[in-house]
């Protein structure tokens, strides 16, 4: 008899020990909280024929991490494909994983779209998905590839408060800043270790500059998120970006000291995270010491021209760190990237060549050229990833460098469209600066 999940999907190889280790992992992936590699490498030795196993495997190392742990995904995923057996959601899911592993994100995108048409209880497949999404700055997609598949739902269906949490970002994403806050909030009640509901509630109260909102939620109303998180770094950085609205830079750089970057990795999500803060630090003319080093040391371990994303926060490290050197041969490598495979050449082309020039040349006072390039961005900078909440960055840059440049009604200008559109924009910080 095969042995299925308790949505009724097969698990090609897995004894009814290893479903439920699987399934122990699963459920803390869905939370980004606590513990999910223990079960898992207990599920693969109970059964090293369980193909979801290494395909969870390799999603969870894959996406955001740093090159030693994407390799662990690469060969997770060498295991799976030559196991017998794999059924169609199964394979599915590996050719994904292919796609991705060959830098075809959008390809990626579609084969678990499909998983989905086919399989709308498969809820790793959803949380993928919603994942290649983000890194495509696809905000239809985060939102309707969640809400199509709610008619196979119910509220009693074991993982519901996964797929409210999922629908709490993706409603965020295209806007509905109510129902993003309603879906999270009831995520957070069945489930209050769920990362990602928090941090889709998270993004509506910033969207919507309700900043003191932000930090009783993130701090007061629920604190169960923050034990053994594996999205604490990003959630934290959230908190830091309502006391930021608040004016609040002191406790912006007691948290970056500890929870953000206090334990320093290389994995790109996490220094994008780190890069992102220190240089909204800077823009607001507040004086950030020597923590850019140590960042830019990082991102220097790290590849560079596989994410245009994540290369444009490096180049906020070299020029805030003053790596003249390292900020040349970024540039170097994104020129190189046009031509290279995947997506990313197309990532390159649309935003990231431009976003990092734009930033290179506000590091060394080119002020009109930046504003130029960044200009140049505006209503396409989605399309090489990231939330509106991170692309922000970037309008806060143009703001700034406008300013500096002497334009004095173009500046005029992006803050009324900021005080009118988005109130969760211009820091309640010194007047921004270089």
């Amino acid at each position: 008899m095969k042995v299925k999940d308790h949505h009724g999907l097969e698990l090609t190889g897995a004894s009814a020990a290893a479903a439920g280790l699987y399934q122990k992992a699963l459920d803390a992936y869905h939370c980004y909280a606590g513990d999910a590699m223990t079960p898992l490498a207990a599920a693969l030795s109970e059964s090293p024929g369980c193909v979801m196993g290494y395909v969870l495997q390799a999603w969870m190392t894959l996406i955001g991490s740093n090159a030693e742990t994407a390799a662990m995904g690469a060969q997770a995923f060498a295991v799976a494909k030559d196991l017998p057996g794999a059924n169609a959601r199964e394979q599915g899911h590996l050719a994904a994983i292919g796609s991705l592993l060959a830098g075809e994100v959008r390809t990626a995108a579609r084969l678990l779209e499909d998983v989905n048409l086919a399989w709308p209880r498969d809820v790793l497949a959803l949380q993928v998905g919603q994942t290649l999404d983000f890194l495509l700055g696809d905000a239809r997609m985060l939102r309707d590839r969640i809400v199509r598949v709610l008619p196979a739902w119910t509220a009693d269906t074991p993982g519901w408060h996964a797929i409210q949490g999922l629908l709490s970002f993706g409603y965020e994403e295209a806007g509905d800043y109510a129902r993003a806050e309603a879906c999270g909030r009831e995520a957070i009640a069945l489930q209050p270790r769920n990362n990602w509901a928090q941090h889709g509630v998270a993004h509506a109260l910033l969207m919507q500059g309700r900043h003191a909102d932000g930090v009783r939620w993130m701090r007061h109303e629920n604190e169960a998120w923050q034990a053994e998180a594996m999205l604490g770094v990003h959630n934290w950085w959230h908190t830091a970006l309502f006391h930021i609205g608040l004016g609040e830079t002191e406790e912006v750089l007691r948290l970056y000291d500890g929870p953000i970057y206090g334990a320093a990795t290389t994995f790109s999500f996490d220094m994008v995270d780190a890069a992102a803060m220190l240089w909204r630090l800077k823009l607001a003319g507040v004086d950030v010491g020597d923590r850019w080093a140590g960042l830019a040391d990082n991102f220097a371990r790290e590849p560079a021209g596989l994410s245009a994303f994540v290369d444009t926060h490096a180049m906020m490290a070299y020029v805030g760190a003053g790596r003249e050197a390292q900020a040349r041969a970024l540039l170097e490598t994104q020129s190189a990237a046009l031509n290279g495979p995947g997506d990313n050449a197309y990532f390159v082309r649309e935003v990231g060549q431009p976003a990092i020039q734009a930033l290179h040349a506000f590091g060394q006072g080119r002020y009109g050229q930046a504003t130029d390039l960044l200009r140049g961005l505006r209503g396409k900078h989605h399309r090489f990833g990231g939330s509106h909440a991170q692309r922000d960055v970037l309008d806060l840059t143009l703001l700034s460098a406008a300013r500096l440049s002497g334009d004095d009604s173009l500046h005029a200008a992006l803050l009324a469209e900021r005080d009118g559109a988005q109130p969760l924009t211009t820091p309640k910080t010194p007047a921004i600066a270089a």
